[in-house]
């Protein structure tokens, strides 16, 4: 996966909560939070997939309600599914709103997170 001047990493547990999948946020050192990300410079925003939920779930991608507004560069996912990998040059000004889309070994339906954010504040 590409990575770009500065890296940034947000872990992203899902656990069940009374049978219904419930998403929480970490940052790099391990404390909860909402799970939106200020840019200030060119960086790849990694997610990592911690699965609390013993459905065997993946990361499929992101999906954007706004993928033309140039807040995002690009999005990869890892080849275990594990990891989603956000490129941002942090060359568009504004914010943009998204939802994890993931897999599971259960049946075929997908998986959709609440929706965090990247905000992009260029110098």
């Amino acid at each position: 996966m590409p990575t770009t001047q500065a890296t940034e990493l947000v872990k992203v547990v899902v656990s069940l909560v009374n049978g219904e999948p419930a998403f929480n946020y970490l940052n790099s050192e391990g404390q909860q939070y909402d799970g939106d990300v200020t840019v200030t410079q060119a960086e790849t925003i990694t997610y990592q997939l911690i699965d609390d939920t013993g459905r065997g779930l993946k990361f499929a991608s992101a999906g954007f309600l706004t993928p033309f507004d140039g807040v995002i560069d690009s999005v990869e996912v890892s080849s275990d599914g594990m990891q989603l990998q956000m490129i941002d040059t942090d060359q568009t000004p504004g914010t943009t709103k998204f939802q994890f889309i993931l897999t599971n070994n259960n049946n075929s339906l997908m998986l959709i997170s609440p929706d965090p954010q990247v905000k992009n504040e260029p110098k």
